[in-house]
């Protein structure tokens, strides 16, 4: 199994260096904290869910935030997502998303907030 290395300072204090699933779900979150279209050189880089924060819950936005979820998800040949479950919230929107770490056995779920008042996504 090949191990990925990465360097992440945000939310860490001494240790930076992030290996295999935890820099993938650094990665994945990161993903989410840009808008589509924002990166310079690679438009197709982040994410629309932002536009769905203030839609309506109904069964076709709940479909939208899915599949825009396994869209950037799928941008990560390291994981895949197993399943996604969306919760909307008073100041913004709650997703459960179980993921899939490809060549190894492990299974996570992961419950990101994405906050409208900050438009910030973290992980809860």
């Amino acid at each position: 199994m090949t191990t990925f290395i990465g360097f992440n300072t945000q939310q860490q204090y001494k240790k930076f260096t992030l290996i295999n699933f935890e820099l993938a779900k650094r990665d994945l979150l990161n993903a989410f904290n840009i808008r589509q279209g924002q990166l310079p050189g690679r438009p197709a880089y982040g994410t629309t869910l932002w536009e769905y924060l203030f839609e309506n819950q109904i069964e076709t936005v709940q479909t939208g935030i899915i599949q825009e979820v396994q869209r950037v998800a799928a941008g990560d040949p390291r994981i895949v997502v197993n399943s996604v479950n969306v919760y909307p919230q008073q100041n913004g929107m709650l997703l459960e998303v179980e993921l899939d770490y490809v060549g190894a056995s492990s299974v996570e779920v992961l419950s990101i907030f994405f906050d409208q008042q900050t438009r910030n996504a973290s992980y809860v």
